[in-house]
């Protein structure tokens, strides 16, 4: 499905990130692997990703709240001289706290990392797909939080609000280029992040559901590779959720 395509994908360290990373490559997509930090795990992931699918998984290290090793990332990729088909920004942090209690040092954090960071590494990304003119696919991983509101996640709703207004108008913008750009928006998906939460707030949300479970990583990933592939080649400016119906 995704043969011969080389896609840049943020956030591989764990969750749904690393289960993308693990399903792009089981479907023959070269990726460029990124992460906040190295880790011998993740290089050993990788390593067998490699041998057991024929792809090329390059890992690249940065840190999505400092521009400057961003650029430094956008740089690496570059130098490998190859063509981009495409880019999932996942990376993201959330940092809950309710309305009065929210801090402006805990909004400007969120935005770095859930807006600023993924706008600005999407931008250096695009250059080089539009200067290879590569046509291809830009998702970005926003949240039902972003649409139905969230008790206590003013600042990470807001964020994940900020990416769907900016994916839309960047999908008016490349789709010149051949380029289409479309979010997704999990709901309650069983990831390390979701771990911490109580079992009350899950069983409630749970309740919510027209398919009354947890989602998985893997759901969402498969998402993500079906928008990557030629499948969507007529999908952009959309922002699908993959939340079991929760109403």
């Amino acid at each position: 499905m995704l043969s011969d395509k080389n896609i840049v994908v943020t956030g591989c360290l764990q969750g749904i990130g690393k289960e993308t990373l693990k399903t792009f490559a089981e479907h023959g997509a070269n990726v460029f692997a990124c992460a906040y930090r190295q880790n011998d795990e993740f290089e050993g992931f990788c390593k067998e990703l490699e041998e057991k699918n024929k792809v090329t998984i390059w890992p690249i290290y940065f840190d999505m709240a400092d521009n400057n090793s961003i650029k430094d990332a956008a740089k690496a990729i570059m130098s490998q001289k190859t063509d981009i088909h495409g880019l999932v920004n996942i990376a993201g942090i959330n940092k809950d706290a309710y309305f009065n209690m929210v801090t402006y040092q805990d909004m400007l954090d969120t935005f770095q990392v859930n807006f600023f960071s993924q706008i600005i590494f999407s931008q250096y990304i695009v250059k080089i797909m539009q200067r290879k003119k590569t046509s291809g696919s830009i998702v970005f991983t926003s949240s039902i939080t972003a649409l139905d509101g969230n008790e206590g996640q003013l600042a990470y709703g807001a964020s994940k609000a900020a990416l769907i207004g900016a994916m839309k108008t960047m999908a008016l913008e490349l789709g010149k280029s051949g380029i289409r750009v479309n979010a997704v928006a999990p709901g309650v998906i069983e990831t390390p992040m979701t771990e911490s939460l109580r079992e009350d707030i899950i069983s409630k949300k749970i309740q919510t559901m027209d398919i009354p479970r947890l989602g998985s990583a893997g759901e969402v990933a498969d998402l993500f590779m079906f928008l990557m592939s030629d499948m969507s080649s007529h999908i952009s400016g959309q922002t699908i959720r993959v939340d079991g119906g929760i109403r």
